[in-house]
């Protein structure tokens, strides 16, 4: 969800010149220039040439040389299908209440059900830290568009005391000129994978960021950045919590703002795996200046580490990331200054929305003695459930208590956080999305309920919705996204003409069940019932075991979803992108559907092949790896280990595969 921040700012730095003797005595020439950073060039000994250390802008800007603002913070995303809105300019499109629509296709009922290819929970926290890289729309004023809220829905179990689901649509980019096109949105972030969630985007916040004194002076900044124990400084960390960089507060922060952690990006609170990967790369940063020669001046071994981050992030995203989710996408052939890098509306307001993977809790486990009695104490006080088993203990944080809640990430301590990431599968790409995103997102529960673990129980400890599904949906209508078929012919795929064609299921039609009230269907709560429950072997699983809160990667439901799509739709050509995308089975080997499959590839082909300073194509990180050893190829489990007290013995060899 996007916050709106400041006016953004190309990064710049004196001019400097000098010689060092870098690792091993090789003698190097470095140069800094002004503005997009310092530049150098190393020359071998016996050899004519060089190599240009110049460094990326922090707002993307001057990536593409002939096209300096593309991909760049600040500019409207671009579009793969023409705008859709109900005037041609910038009235939503109506359909089906969004919350209506949430009830009957992304109630999962408190079922789990997990990827079946064992994706880890490293899916979605690796995937939003990359998305804090690459997007934030801009938010709007006052110009509201709220959600329907029906208590008397039949599929209802949530209370709602506002009556309704907040909503405000996103701020228009400005028109090129008066009645100049429809209405787009802009990205206030670099659209490239460039590691702006660790450093940011303007030269104040990388001030403030990074050790030294904040007095508009960049060059008498260390070459660190600032962490308190290890861990991400805090609002109030240099005095007054007001002239630190302006940090998103929700849930728990509401009250207590000055106590946020800060980043490069404005919303590294809002979840503790989130924050927890930020400060893993906080920590990186620093790990690497440690390895550089003390001759290097501070700007110089703050700018090579930061290109080593960058490229680390990217490495990990294409190597391990979409590996993983199943993306393969065609050969690379090197860095095209034709391609525009630019996050497209497409895949920022419907593709990259994979919010059904996110597990309704996090889970570490660790050596009891880890853990003093009295942080356990103060864990379960502030909600997380604590099983001790002898020499061990199990931690089960919900996400109502991780959401905003930085302090946990310290009490936790990273190294087994970041651990238990990747120790469970994340849920199944699907339709399907837990309640703690789908009806309890960043409230504080009721005081005096008992523990709000996610559940049956769950309704009972919140007295107010706000729904992410439903809010993807009209996020989607906000934008003027096409329709799910119009969508499909924009990505080069064939319409579909019936319901079952868009699930992949056998019939569209309700079933004979005694069970079902006859011509009701839609709103009666058995048509959402699981009647079959599968593990990855196939192996049918007995819904009051353990096995079905844990091993369950398919579900079958009394009523197929294309029966509840035709009767919320009616129409196939009325359906939304986000909703028919997600309904659709997955292409085999991947986490995808066709859809989402085609977006994401187009997307992250574009990221790749219109960055000038893409890892497979940038010199320079060769010349960093020769002259002072650093590697930017290391796997994620590799990062953590080098930075936690975990073994990388004790990681996966994969954390992103369980």
């Amino acid at each position: 969800m996007g916050h709106r921040i400041g006016k953004l700012v190309p990064f710049s730095v004196q001019v400097v010149a000098l010689a060092v003797v870098a690792a091993g005595g090789t003698a190097v020439a470095l140069a800094a220039d002004v503005a997009p950073g310092f530049s150098g060039r190393h020359r071998p000994p016996g050899r004519g040439g060089g190599v240009d250390l110049e460094v990326q802008s922090l707002d993307g800007s001057g990536n593409n040389r002939a096209h300096p603002r593309w991909g760049s913070a600040g500019q409207p995303y671009s579009r793969v299908a023409p705008a859709r809105y109900a005037d041609g300019r910038s009235a939503m499109v109506q359909g089906p209440d969004v919350r209506w629509v949430s009830n009957r296709v992304f109630n999962d009922t408190n079922q789990n059900i997990f990827s079946d290819r064992r994706v880890s929970q490293w899916g979605f926290v690796w995937g939003q830290f990359v998305d804090h890289t690459i997007g934030l729309r801009e938010e709007g004023t006052a110009e509201k568009a709220d959600i329907a809220f029906s208590a008397a829905d039949p599929l209802e179990s949530f209370t709602n005391t506002l009556g309704g689901i907040p909503f405000t649509r996103s701020r228009p980019a400005p028109r090129p000129a008066p009645g100049g096109g429809p209405r787009q949105q802009t990205n206030l972030v670099s659209s490239y994978v460039d590691a702006w969630a660790v450093y940011g985007g303007t030269r104040e916040r990388l001030e403030w960021l990074r050790e030294g004194p904040v007095d508009g002076d960049l060059t008498n900044n260390g070459p660190h950045l600032l962490l308190q124990d290890g861990y991400l400084p805090r609002r109030d960390s240099r005095g007054d919590p007001g002239t630190a960089p302006a940090m998103a507060v929700d849930g728990m922060l509401l009250g207590r703002p000055g106590r946020a952690v800060v980043a490069g990006d404005q919303r590294a609170n809002e979840n503790i795996g989130l924050t927890a990967v930020q400060t893993l790369f906080a920590r990186e940063h620093n790990r690497v200046v440690d390895l550089l020669p003390a001759t290097l001046s501070a700007e110089q071994r703050f700018q090579i580490a930061r290109r080593v981050v960058i490229a680390e992030q990217q490495f990990i995203t294409y190597e391990q990331f979409l590996p993983a989710l199943g993306v393969t996408l065609p050969r690379y052939r090197g860095y095209r200054p034709d391609v525009d890098a630019s996050l497209s509306n497409e895949f920022a307001t419907v593709g990259y929305r994979a919010h059904s993977m996110i597990h309704g809790e996090l889970e570490v486990s660790s050596a009891a003695d880890r853990y003093s009695t009295a942080v356990l104490d103060q864990l379960r006080r502030g909600g997380v459930q604590v099983e001790a088993d002898g020499a061990d203990v199990e931690l089960a944080v919900p996400l109502n208590v991780a959401y905003f809640n930085p302090d946990l990430v310290p009490a936790l301590q990273l190294g087994p956080l970041l651990r238990g990431i990747g120790a469970e599968a994340e849920y199944r790409n699907d339709e399907q999305i837990d309640n703690q995103l789908r009806s309890v997102l960043f409230q504080v529960p009721v005081a005096g309920n008992p523990q709000c673990l996610d559940g049956p129980a769950l309704p009972q400890c919140f007295r107010g919705v706000v729904d992410l599904g439903a809010i993807d949906v009209q996020r989607g209508r906000d934008h003027g996204i096409p329709g799910y078929n119009q969508l499909r012919r924009a990505y080069g795929l064939p319409a579909r003409r019936t319901f079952r064609a868009i699930t992949g299921e056998a019939t569209e039609e309700w079933p004979r069940d005694p069970r079902l009230t006859a011509g009701k269907e839609v709103d009666d709560p058995s048509a959402l019932d699981f009647v079959a429950l599968f593990d990855a072997a196939g192996k049918r699983v007995d819904p009051a075991s353990e096995e079905a809160s844990t091993s369950v990667t398919r579900g079958v439901r009394r009523t197929a979803l294309a029966a509840r799509l035709k009767a919320v739709y009616g129409s196939v050509d009325r359906v939304d992108a986000f909703v028919g995308m997600v309904a659709e089975p997955h292409v085999r080997g991947t986490e995808f559907g066709e859809l989402q499959l085609a977006i994401w590839s187009r997307q992250f082909q574009a990221l790749r092949d219109g960055d000038r300073f893409f890892y497979r194509t940038d010199p320079g990180l060769e010349m960093i790896r020769r002259v002072y050893g650093v590697d930017f190829r290391r796997s994620l489990g590799d990062i953590i280990a080098l930075n936690t007290d975990i073994a990388r013995s004790d990681l996966a060899p994969d954390v992103l595969l369980v």
